[in-house]
């Protein structure tokens, strides 16, 4: 038995995910999988209901059961929506469709040693303790979040840094509720890293489901360390001309210490203390700004990365996996040659500019520039412009360079474009041979 065909419903849930795989089987019915369910920011224009909306229309779509739930990490992004509230939260609906399995990667774990290098394969880990290091990792982003205020009187940091700050603080924070709800909800639960069984083989027949991250420390070492820049990997390089940096009016005097640099209100110091002041005080913040950054992408690197595989089609959804996650399998020849026939690709983290490696994006052989072509690369990208990272530093989500290599060579769908802020979701049909 196999399913004669996948309908992927993807839900406008702003700067987030939230994808709902139903697996047709013909007279033997349906089987689904919600892949993440989180948002950090809903469109203007949404209601503020939307996460309950959606819970709703999960449980309505799946006719109150559910196959399996994947929270591919942690992020508020991913797994707001898992969220409960004396029974009658986003979270509480989910859990009532009693998923039969629920994945998550290693990291999240409950057996873990705070040290650990990867999952407790034998079962032997400490039942009581987390992991250490992730508990740290969200008190700091609380402390960030706390911080903000203080930021904010002092003038000394500028408006979009702080927000910023508070976007990637938020982001961070623990989510206990949803992290709970997770740990609790359905009959069993896996903890994978690369190359594991899923755990899906029985739940899904016919559907062969491969997990390529995240890899563990031992498998691969990269993901402690991560480059904020890669010529050869990230989409850094504008290709629109005319966009460079241009030249001030001619017989305009550029002020030395222009006004943002003066704390108004404060003692008048001198010019140049005043900008020294300013400038002591701003550092504080863009350090800050760099503490939260590297939580935030220490997180993105603990995704889960799977590959389904139905009847000749293969779908890959990689989270917010980073380069140093994909690392492993891209030095892998048996995942390179499976990743080339890739049909499907849910677009990582939101189009962002380390999330789909060039060398990951060359080995799609169903791209084409060709918009007619049979067959062509079907791409889904959940995301929301003017939340995360900046244009002039070229790091906006979504990267510019990217989205324009998505829409060039192959089908793409991405919530910002193709849906209103008041549209629940849109359903995308695949048929099996």
């Amino acid at each position: 038995m196999r399913p004669v065909r996948l309908i992927i419903r993807t839900y406008q849930v702003g700067f987030g995910d939230c994808f709902l795989l139903s697996f047709d089987y013909g007279e033997d019915g349906q089987r689904h999988v919600l892949m993440d369910f989180g948002s950090t920011s809903l469109p203007k224009g949404a209601p503020k209901d939307r996460m309950l909306e959606v819970a709703r229309d999960i449980a309505l779509r799946t006719e109150g059961k559910l196959t399996a739930v994947v929270a591919t990490h942690r992020h508020k992004d991913h797994i707001s929506g898992f969220a409960t509230s004396d029974g009658e939260g986003s979270g509480d609906i989910i859990a009532g469709l009693n998923p039969d399995l629920v994945l998550q990667p290693w990291t999240e774990d409950p057996d873990l040693e705070p040290d650990a290098k990867g999952a407790p394969r034998d079962g032997t880990g400490d039942k009581g303790r987390r992991v250490a290091a992730l508990a740290s990792m969200h008190e700091v982003a609380r402390l960030v979040l706390d911080d903000i205020p203080t930021l904010k009187e002092e003038e000394a940091v500028p408006k979009p840094l702080r927000q910023e700050l508070e976007f990637l603080g938020d982001d961070n924070l623990s989510n206990l509720s949803a992290v709970k709800n997770l740990m609790t909800m359905g009959s069993a639960r896996r903890y994978l890293s690369a190359d594991q069984e899923s755990g899906l083989e029985d739940l899904l027949p016919g559907v062969e489901t491969l997990v390529l991250g995240p890899p563990t420390i031992a498998q691969s070492d990269k993901v402690l360390k991560q480059r904020s820049r890669d010529e050869n990997e990230f989409w850094h390089l504008r290709k629109l001309a005319g966009q460079g940096a241009r030249a001030e009016g001619c017989g305009v005097r550029a002020s030395l210490f222009p006004n943002r640099y003066v704390l108004h209100g404060k003692p008048p110091f001198p010019e140049d203390t005043r900008w020294l002041i300013y400038k002591a005080k701003q550092m504080r913040g863009e350090q800050m700004l760099g503490i939260v950054r590297a939580l935030d992408k220490a997180l993105n690197n603990t995704s889960l990365i799977l590959l389904f595989r139905i009847g000749g089609r293969s779908l890959l959804f990689p989270g917010d996996a980073q380069i140093e996650n994909w690392s492993y399998a891209l030095e892998q020849d048996k995942y390179r040659e499976l990743l080339a026939g890739v049909d499907v690709y849910k677009v990582g983290h939101h189009g962002s500019l380390n999330a789909t490696p060039k060398t990951l994006w060359g080995l799609f052989d169903k791209r084409s520039p060709d918009a007619k072509a049979t067959g062509r690369l079907q791409s889904l990208m959940s995301t929301m412009p003017g939340k995360h990272g900046k244009a002039e530093r070229k790091t906006e989500v979504p990267r510019e360079t990217l989205v324009t290599a998505l829409q060039k060579e192959s089908n793409l769908f991405s919530t910002d474009r193709d849906l209103t802020p008041a549209d629940l979701c849109r359903d995308i049909e695949i048929l099996f041979d």
